[in-house]
């Protein structure tokens, strides 16, 4: 910024006071003007870009368990690979897990023809809890991927449509699982009995040397910290979840859930939500930062959606106006996140994860120190 000189001889000296409406005082206003608009200036919202060839996965009428719907992909990259499970509704109504891969993120270079995964119950009824969650009859839902550490195991919680829904566990060797031995863990049912819980997900990481499985972001966030993922009969998580937002400031009036696993980053765990605005028939993405050390403490929170319904697909399916993250990854530099569409399809955004966390960690403290005492300069000597 050029700088303003004032020459004055004293207060006494009238004729170098001066003028209210002299050239020097409108410019010296026009500059603080300038400097108190950067100060409030915020920068363009982390929004992602969409895949121009989005779809990416889609419905197959020639294999009957996945000709109605393909949504709602577990994501996870291992040996340089992006590995989906996703969700699957054929002509029974069942909904079932299917298996796909993809060389860069974006084209699905591998996709098997059959289900690699199915949740057995006792019931075979019609559940209306499972037709509201996204069409199905029964079966499993949602699946969400992660490793911990670098143990070799695979963790897998979904939805089951067992008592309602509920929230089940179950792993496999990650050996079994690049060699397509879908050699499964008995799964499960880690959510108390007769009550209906979702989008439940487990740190990539143990934090304080142990296991973490974030089970709800509202009224608040809340971790289950565990020595051991094995369940012993009749060993439940509580938990407890409010939809409505009581922060008057946010974008969100009612929160739905967590997204995928979170994205560990030098600024906090990444983590996505869903959650409605005033429009109550889309879904959108929210976005939050968690303290590393401790997960329920929320850094930084997206003033707005991240994501939202906007394209044909995400509206011409089984649930109009969903975007529904329930996997994301980190590849050369890239924020990656995969979601079902309109309960129908699989689609992919991206972003430049620095310019995503940048922007997501912006405040107006942020700003150099310098542009403030200028105004705090210019302000006094206006006075």
């Amino acid at each position: 910024m050029k700088k303003i000189t004032i020459k004055s001889s004293g207060t006494g000296d009238k004729k170098n006071k001066i003028k209210k409406n002299s050239p020097t005082l409108k410019k010296r206003s026009s500059l603080v003007k300038q400097e108190k608009k950067k100060e409030s200036i915020k920068p363009n919202l982390p929004i992602f870009c969409k895949y121009l060839e989005n779809p990416i996965i889609s419905p197959k009428e020639d294999n009957g368990w996945e000709a109605w719907q393909v949504f709602n992909p577990g994501a996870i990259l291992l040996k340089d690979k992006i590995h989906f499970i996703y969700r699957a509704i054929g002509e029974d109504g069942i909904s079932r897990l299917g298996y796909a891969s993809s060389d860069d993120g974006f084209i699905i270079s591998e996709r098997l023809p059959y289900p690699i995964y199915k949740h057995h119950t006792l019931k075979t009824k019609f559940s209306y809890y499972s037709f509201a969650s996204g069409g199905s009859f029964g079966g499993c839902e949602d699946p969400r991927l992660v490793c911990v550490d670098k143990e070799d195991e695979l963790f897998m919680t979904y939805t089951a449509c067992d008592e309602g829904l509920r929230v089940a566990l179950t792993s496999i060797k990650i050996k079994d699982f690049l060699q397509k031995k879908w050699q499964w863990k008995l799964p499960v049912l880690i959510s108390v009995p007769g009550e209906v819980h979702k989008n439940w997900i487990i740190f990539p990481e143990k934090i304080n040397g142990k296991y973490a499985i974030l089970h709800s972001i509202n009224p608040q966030v809340s971790i289950a910290y565990r020595d051991s993922l094995e369940f012993q009969k009749d060993e439940y998580i509580q938990s407890y979840y409010n939809g409505k937002n009581k922060d008057k400031n946010g974008w969100e009036k009612w929160i739905r859930g967590v997204g995928a696993p979170p994205i560990k980053t030098n600024k906090g765990w990444l983590l996505f939500y869903h959650a409605m605005d005033d429009d109550l028939s889309k879904y959108k993405l929210g976005a939050m930062l968690l303290d590393l050390k401790d997960p329920t403490k929320i850094l930084h929170r997206s003033p707005e959606p991240v994501l939202g319904p906007d394209k044909d697909y995400e509206s011409n399916g089984f649930k109009t106006g969903v975007v529904y993250v329930s996997g994301a990854i980190t590849k050369d530099d890239k924020l990656l996140v995969y979601y079902g569409a309109s309960d129908s399809y699989v689609g992919v955004a991206y972003a430049s994860l620095e310019d995503f966390l940048n922007k997501l960690t912006f405040t107006k403290s942020a700003l150099p120190k310098l542009t403030k005492l200028k105004v705090k300069i210019l302000n006094k000597k206006q006075k």
